[in-house]
């Protein structure tokens, strides 16, 4: 799944792309599982608005969208307020700005028509990514439900996880905690805070949370200048993968010498989900 690197590395190109242009036409593929809010009904709500910004909340890419042309004043409410397009990436998921005559990929849920010659594209193969509307006008923007990793400081990090008895690694992926933190990072600033991954939130000192909370700012922003990482079928808007992957110190690398110490990487499994350390490095 794309985590936060990617997510904003795909928001922040739609938005140089897209800003200022208007959805012009909408179309929707008839697979349902997609769409949070029913597909006539965004549909509807989609053209004729003007999309003002496109950013990431989370591991979510919002688009903030204007009134809709020719939309009356004087109300607030329907297609003359403002309004959001919310697409989730899901586990396979890619949002592309392409031009209206590309070649259409397999399994594309979404096109839409932006005027100046643009057509945003949303493509999902295994389909648990979503899409959503929100009329602003009659319900509050978005928002994701844990802190931004990269705006915390550093009281508010050690209060999230002080006295929690689950390991650091299922708090780091706790999205209600921290939003959009996944495996991979997780993994890479365990490493770089040199704390073993299955270790105790509550036996964390407050300068190893401090150490956590800089580790994991440097990773991600490291991340995002590189444009993400492509460990599987992840592209950035225009199709391009990232390069971070080439600076993993410990994420699938196992039985492979660290980086740092050559101890040989190793993988065990944290609720669930795979998991990768160096046994010196980290304590």
């Amino acid at each position: 799944m794309p985590e936060l690197p990617e997510v904003e590395t795909i928001a922040r190109g739609v938005h140089e792309r897209v800003r200022g242009r208007r959805i012009v036409q909408v179309w929707f593929a008839s697979h349902p599982q997609p769409f949070k809010t029913p597909a006539a009904h965004q549909a509807r709500q989609l053209e004729g608005r003007p999309i003002v910004a496109v950013h990431r909340t989370g591991k979510h890419i919002v688009c903030e969208l204007g009134a809709a042309l020719g939309a009356p004043s004087g109300k607030q409410s329907g297609k003359n307020a403002g309004a959001q397009w919310i697409v989730h990436l899901g586990m396979t998921g890619r949002l592309l700005v392409t031009t209206p005559d590309a070649p259409v990929a397999p399994h594309t849920h979404a096109r839409l028509g932006l005027s100046g010659g643009l057509e945003l594209r949303f493509v999902d193969p295994r389909r648990f990514g979503r899409l959503d509307f929100r009329d602003l006008g009659r319900k509050a923007g978005f928002s994701a439900p844990g802190a931004e990793p990269l705006a915390i400081g550093s009281a508010e990090f050690a209060a999230l996880f002080h006295g929690r008895r689950l390991s650091i690694k299922a708090a780091l992926l706790n999205q209600s905690l921290l939003a959009g933190v996944g495996n991979i990072y997780a993994d890479e600033s365990l490493f770089r805070a040199g704390i073993r991954p299955h270790k105790s939130c509550g036996r964390l000192t407050r300068a190893e949370l401090e150490r956590l909370r800089v580790a994991l700012n440097e990773v991600l922003q490291a991340a995002i200048r590189l444009g993400g990482s492509s460990v599987s079928d992840y592209v950035d808007a225009e199709g391009m993968r990232g390069f971070f992957q080439l600076e993993h110190c410990v994420y699938q690398r196992t039985g492979l010498p660290c980086r740092v110490c050559q101890t040989l990487v190793r993988r065990i499994v944290v609720t669930g989900r795979g998991t990768h350390y160096c046994p010196k490095c980290q304590r």
